[in-house]
């Protein structure tokens, strides 16, 4: 090793420990951020030293990043989230009092579904076991009512009994409705029955609900993985199959929804929680490993698409290993994106029930089986179960996820102009710097402060401007860090996956501590402003008082006039890129 140098990475302090003792012990206790040397020469290839010069986080080992591949797909847009044209406005004034019985029946129904489950619940409190015989026949009804809600959005009754007819445990009830219907047919319309049915079809909503394939037998595929669009893919599900369910633990405080879910055994999940991720997972196994348990259904993309991809597979479906058989929904449509995407509950469903119809299509696909007997990876298995949805759709499948959901959210919320210009492809982010969904969207709070443009784009004075930085050569050295186009701006995945770069090295949390041990000069375990100005002539010479109280205060998160480590930890961490101004002070410290 030859001369030191700034732009070498840290490495741990015992491995120069020798070097050090001659200083004392004292100062050999001390925790130290020690600098070595890289040869500059590898191999008969000589480094770089200006593009060394210019990169201010080689000495936490950061090197310059390549941008991961973006696409301009956005899979949560309904292509129809406005009423738009003289036919839709038309055709909600004329649907509008029909819109009102279907409303009429879709409270009736979801109410009578709701009681209904009530009673097969009560008094259940062994609830980790199959549900008993006599509760699930008290279901049937719950489960007629889900078709008449899908009624209510759309099916007519000769086609729903029919329907029925075909189910287990409804055979026996189906011809009674159907006399029913017939004699309400003939008192109704006692010249022209035809008329009688003309307004059910106007009732209707899923005028056609079209089924491609049949269900595997569950001792064949125990687990069913669909595709996810809208609301209405778990009440047909719910209806066709009465499986358990995996779902988000808010689900359980919701009206009448929730004690619906409760009677299918729902495995609730927190997705932000390791350890209710791995229960889940431990549940899903059990479950679908006894036959007295239904199927076990989940929507492995974790939220709603618009149906146009396929966005990627959590693997809580497929760690267990079971067969599979996938199913496709699709929402045939004109006018009218069914898709619950960038649109409000309230309005997907007041369209819905102002269209003459709607369309669903079902299809379900052959069972996938895991490889080698269970040896197969859940990452692959969740790869080759992607690719038959995707190509059944004939769509695209991207590394999108629930994460670019909340960035999408968050984007909204800021009044964005297009909030898509903030998805991100969480999943291979998420894969390659380990970074939580929660803390992407902190880092896109920082990055819409920084007051992007209309096309999501930052420009260096207002990126320092946030950052409470002057312009200077160390200050314009980090927003090229970042702008790897060198375009004078930067786009919000370039910072977030700058950002992330930085925080995710091994070496940046001991250089967090570090910073601080050097900054907090008697060993107070805090720094006052003073202190804090000391060290940030070093990086930033010539800076004034202002500009000083500005970042101090920006550290000084409780405002109690210091920086404890908590507070110089935490602000590292929202604003990573700041590590680069303490590494003067770090050599300072090792080189006094």
């Amino acid at each position: 090793m030859s001369d030191h140098s700034v732009f070498a990475p840290l490495l741990p302090s015992d491995h120069v420990r020798h070097s050090c003792s001659s200083d004392g012990d004292d100062n050999a206790r001390e925790p130290h951020v020690i600098l070595t040397v890289d040869e500059l020469s590898t191999g008969g290839d000589t480094t770089n030293v200006s593009e060394v010069d210019d990169n201010p986080y080689a000495f936490i080992g950061a090197n310059r990043f390549d941008m991961p591949g973006s696409t301009t797909v956005d899979p949560f847009r309904n292509n129809t989230p406005k009423i738009q044209g003289l036919y839709e406005w038309l055709k909600i004034v004329v649907c509008l009092p029909i819109a009102l019985l279907r409303l009429v029946l879709f409270g009736l129904s979801l109410m009578v579904g709701y009681v209904a489950t009530r009673i097969a619940l009560q008094g259940w409190k062994d609830r980790n076991n199959p549900m008993p015989k006599w509760r699930s026949r008290l279901m049937y009804l719950t489960r007629f009512s889900a078709r008449t809600i899908l009624f209510s959005f759309g099916m007519g009754v000769f086609h729903l009994f029919f329907d029925l007819q075909s189910k287990p445990g409804f055979s026996g009830c189906s011809s009674t409705f159907s006399s029913i219907v017939q004699t309400l047919a003939h008192f109704c319309a006692p010249t022209s029955p035809q008329l009688f049915q003309l307004l059910l079809l106007c009732l209707s909503w899923y005028q056609w609900i079209r089924r491609k394939g049949k269900p595997a037998p569950r001792a064949i595929a125990p687990i069913v993985v669909s595709n996810h669009v809208s609301y209405i893919d778990p009440i047909f599900f719910f209806y066709e199959l009465f499986p358990t369910i995996v779902a988000s633990e808010s689900h359980d405080s919701m009206p009448f929804v929730g004690t619906i879910i409760r009677a299918m055994q729902v495995i609730y999940v927190n997705r932000f929680s390791p350890t209710s991720r791995k229960h889940a997972v431990n549940e899903i196994k059990r479950k679908a490993s006894c036959d007295q348990f239904p199927r076990v259904l989940l929507f492995p993309e974790g939220t709603t698409t618009n149906g146009r991809s396929i966005i990627s597979f959590q693997l809580g479906a497929f760690i267990p290993g079971y067969p599979i058989q996938p199913v496709i929904v699709r929402y045939p449509h004109v006018h009218f994106d069914q898709s619950w995407g960038n649109v409000s509950l309230a309005m997907l469903m007041f369209r819905m029930f102002t269209q003459f119809h709607n369309f669903m299509e079902v299809e379900y696909l052959p069972v996938i089986t895991p490889h080698e007997n269970r040896k197969e990876s859940a990452s692959r298995f969740a790869q080759r179960t992607g690719h038959a949805v995707a190509s059944a759709l004939n769509v695209v499948q991207t590394s999108h996820s629930y994460g670019d959901v909340l960035l999408l959210s968050k984007a909204l919320e800021a009044n964005q102009e297009n909030p898509s210009l903030y998805l991100v492809e969480m999943a291979g982010l998420e894969a390659a710097f380990h970074l939580s969904s929660l803390e992407a969207v902190d880092f896109l709070d920082v990055f819409l402060s920084m007051n992007p443009d209309s096309r999501g784009q930052v420009e260096m004075h207002d990126f320092l401007k946030v950052l409470r930085l002057k312009p200077c050569n160390l200050s314009e050295k980090m927003f090229g860090f970042i702008d790897v186009q060198n375009s004078g701006k930067i786009t919000f995945k370039q910072f977030l996956v700058g950002s992330a770069h930085i925080l995710k090295q091994p070496l940046f949390h001991q250089a967090c501590e570090s910073a601080f041990t050097a900054c907090d000069s008697d060993g107070k375990n805090y720094i006052l402003e003073q202190e804090f100005g000391d060290s940030l002539m070093l990086s930033i010479p010539g800076s004034s008082n202002n500009e000083i109280h500005g970042l101090f205060t920006l550290f000084d998160a409780d405002g109690d006039g210091k920086i404890s480590r908590d507070d110089f930890i935490v602000c590292l961490r929202r604003y990573p890129l700041l590590i680069a101004l303490f590494s003067p002070c770090l050599l300072r410290q090792i080189f006094p």
